[in-house]
This record gives C-alpha cells, structure tokens and sequence, in this order.
C-alpha cells in the first residue's frame, strides 16, 4: 500500500510539473507579445505627424486660414476694423450699440454713418498695407487719363434718361460686401429686380462711390470711420449699370493720396467716368460730358463741401496734389458751372452737403444752394445725410437735397432711386421711385410701404407735388 501511495504521489508531482511547464510558457509569451506591441506602438507614434510647426507656433497653416473665411483678397495683415478703437475705449461721441450678427461674426453699428462692421482676423503685426502692392505711382500728378467726352446715343431720340442714386459701400469688413459673398459675388438678389432694370436701362447713371479701391494706404489717424474696398469689387459698378461715380466725399480719401489715387486707376479701368477727385485740382473740377446724338448735351459735376474746417482729413485737390473737389469756398465751383453752361450742355451739380441724420436742410445748403443756381446750374442732386430729404426749387431748378443711403448698411430705411429725362429744349421731368434698404439689400417699395415712403417725401418737400407714381410737378 505504501508503494501505491508512493506511486500516486509520483504520478501527481509529474501532472504538477507538466502544468507549470505550460503556464510559465504561457506567461512568456504573453510577455514578448506585449513587448512587440509597445515598439509597433511606438514606432507608428514617432511616424504621426503633429499639429505644432516646428517655428513653435501653436496653429497650423490650414487653422490659421480658417480663422479668415471673410478675408479672401487680404493675405499677411491685419484687417483694421474702422471705428475699431473707438467702439472698444469708448471714445467716440456718439452713441454706438452692437449685437451679434446671425451669420459670419458681422456687428450691426448704429452711429453717424449707420453702417455694419464684419470682424475679420488674419496674422500680421501691422494695420499699414504694403506700399509696395500698387495700382498706381504715387507720384505721378498728371492728369491720369480720364476721358471726359461720351457720345451718346439715348433709347429715346426725345430726351436723354437718367437715374441717380444714394451712398453705397464696398468695403470687405462691412456687411454689404459679407452679403454680396453670400450672393455668389454678383449683385442681382442684394439689389432688387425692377431697380436693377431701371438702373440699367437709363442712359447715364449716377451713383455716390464713398471709399476708395485700394490695397495701400493707412486709414486716417483719428477717423471712427474709414473705408477701402478690394480694387476688383470696382466690376460691381458694371452691374449695376452705373456709368458715373462721384467721388468728392469725405470718405474718398480715408486711406490716403496712394490709395486715392489706386482709386481713379481702377474706376478708369473697369470702363466707369469718374468726377470729384483727380491727381490734381484741374481733373477733380472737370465735369463729364455726354453728347447725344438727338442734340442733348449734358455736363455733371462732383463737389463736396463736408468737413466744414480749414484743415480736413479729407483733403482737398491741388494745382499739384491729389485730392477731392472740395467747394466749401465755392468761387471754384461757381465758376466750372459757368464754363459748363458756356458749352451749351445741360449742367447737373451732384454735391456732398447737409447734415447727417437730419432731415432739416442746413445752413450752408441754403446758402449754396441758391449761388449753385445763379451760377448756372440746372439740377443739383445732393448726398452725405445718409437719409432722404426733401425734393424742391430754386428759381424753377430741381434739387434733390439727398436720396440717402441706396446700398451701404443692413439698417432699414427709406431710400429711392431717381429718374430724370432731361429733354432736348431742356425742360426736365423726375420720378422718385420709393426703395427700401434692409438686411444688406435694397428694393424699390410696393403697395403700404411705397405709399409711407411717398407719404414721407411729400410731407418734406412743401410746395411741390408728387404723384402715386413718384412723378414730380
């Protein structure tokens, strides 16, 4: 029996031994498996590659161009936002509110220009453009090139269609421009239909150009607000049907002589006449011509007499510099009528004057007004408030002290577009068409709001008469 004991002792130690034979090569290779894993694992982490560059910089290429899906044209700087260092210390002296935008960070900005802010973020140290990145030399004080003489040839061989319109805005960090981008870069849809059709189809049309087209310059020290939009949004004007863009503003000369004169490059480039500002005092009083062939010769002139000081930051033409028609003395514009009316042409004085945001005519509109006619003038068409004013006469010649803003911010209000057929034994017939601008876009009014625009503009103009249809006696 102790044998037997014996032998099943023996037999157990075996079983035992063969176990732990197998689990500890169980347990080894386990081991060399993790072992492999970690050096595979450890190998495809030092091939990964990372996201900070080697320059030390947190952000990659592909981040740092997605914090600037609005700046498409401006590459390496920063995007100085006008009334940026205003708003934030609170040094201006008007009131100025905003509030988040819907879309594309843009800030709604209520204060005397009424516009619309996009906040933009693109790397850079500097707010100054490159003086390099030129259109133009700024030091060629020649006239450059403009042609002041356009033949004519009028849809009706009875007078010669006009249209006229308000303040717009191009600038890329406003919200207008957000909105063209919006709209596939084309103006159809962010300028209603039967505008649209009006504008095209008249024989000259007008319209207030109040910034410059630029990549140079730096904005005016001191100024809440400066504008500068890329010189290729310039194709816009074509668009529009625009055949004439007035320059003398106080916004014309917000990036200085080199961007000012970028400007008068690029409107002469895209095929637009330009009048209010020149290379030099001669070419920014030169009016513009249309010569038709039913007889009608029509001359318009672009002067500003805003910034009412000695020293403005928008600064005036020269015999030798570049500058805006500035006719706060106004013998110098008194006297380009006089030379216009000589020629027989049919003279139209567009003129920046009045008063922001007041409806009430100034001072110094009812002193101009009337030398502007005595002068010679036979329509005056007037900007710079920003909102509509009154339509009336002076000794039988019309004056449209302002149409407002046509397309500039997303505020709403009343706006319109005016009609004038200027006749071959100079007589002149206007039509007010009623618009309003809102949400970065503008369309001619229908039924209630066309008779509250009309409602309005007839309480303004006293001792005139305006039809259902905008028609003026």
């Amino acid at each position: 029996m102790k044998k037997d004991l014996y032998d099943e002792k023996d037999d157990s130690s075996i079983y035992l031994a063969n176990v732990n034979g197998v689990v500890i090569a169980f347990v080894c290779a386990f081991l060399l498996t993790i072992t492999v894993g970690a050096v595979v694992l450890c190998s495809i982490a030092a091939k990964k590659p990372s996201n900070v560059n080697n320059a030390g910089s947190s952000i990659t290429e592909i981040e740092e161009d997605s914090r600037m899906p609005l700046a498409e044209k401006i590459v390496n700087e920063t995007v100085r936002v006008p009334g940026a260092t205003k708003i934030d210390t609170g040094q201006t002296s008007d009131e100025i509110n905003t509030k988040d935008a819907v879309t594309e960070s843009v800030k709604d900005t209520e204060s005397t220009e009424n516009i619309d802010v996009a906040e933009v973020t693109t790397p850079g140290d500097t707010d100054v453009v490159d003086e390099n990145n030129s259109n133009s030399d700024t030091q060629n004080n020649a006239i450059t090139d403009p042609k002041w003489e356009h033949a004519l040839t009028p849809a009706n061989q009875e007078y010669v269609s006009m249209a006229f319109a308000g303040d717009i805005l191009f600038d890329p960090n406003y919200a207008i421009m957000n909105k063209i981008r919006q709209n596939g870069g084309g103006i159809e849809g962010v300028i209603g239909g039967s505008l649209l059709s009006y504008m095209r189809s008249a024989d000259i049309m007008v319209v207030n150009n109040e910034f410059p087209y630029s990549y140079r310059g730096a904005p005016t020290e001191g100024k809440t607000f400066t504008f500068r939009a890329d010189p290729s949004s310039a194709e816009l004007l074509n668009q529009m049907g625009v055949d004439v863009a007035t320059l003398a503003n106080n916004h014309a000369y917000d990036y200085g002589e080199a961007a000012l004169l970028d400007t008068l490059e690029t409107i002469d480039n895209v095929g637009i006449a330009r009048i209010g500002a020149g290379a030099n005092l001669e070419e920014a009083s030169h009016p513009v011509y249309y010569l038709s062939d039913n007889g009608v010769k029509i001359a318009i002139i672009s002067a500003t007499e805003i910034e009412r000081i000695d020293n403005p930051d928008t600064k005036g033409a020269t015999d030798n510099s570049p500058g805006v028609f500035r006719c706060l003395n106004i013998d110098k514009l008194l006297s380009r009528i006089k030379e216009a009316k000589a020629t027989g042409a049919f003279v139209i004085v567009c003129i920046h004057w009045g008063t922001e945001n007041q409806e009430a005519i100034d001072w110094w509109q009812q002193k101009q007004g009337p030398e502007i006619v005595e002068a010679g003038a036979d329509m005056i068409v007037g900007a710079h408030p920003h909102i509509l004013q009154k339509i009336g006469y002076i000794n039988g010649v019309p004056v449209i002290y302002s149409l407002g803003n046509f397309l500039f911010n997303s505020r709403e209000l009343e706006t319109g577009l005016l009609r004038a057929n200027i006749y071959k034994d100079g007589q002149v017939k206007l039509q007010f068409i009623p618009a309003i601008q809102s949400g970065c876009t503008v369309s001619e009014a229908t039924g209630e709001r066309k008779t509250a625009v009309l409602n309005h503009m007839r309480q303004m103009s006293d001792g005139i008469s305006i039809d259902d249809e905008g028609y003026v006696q």
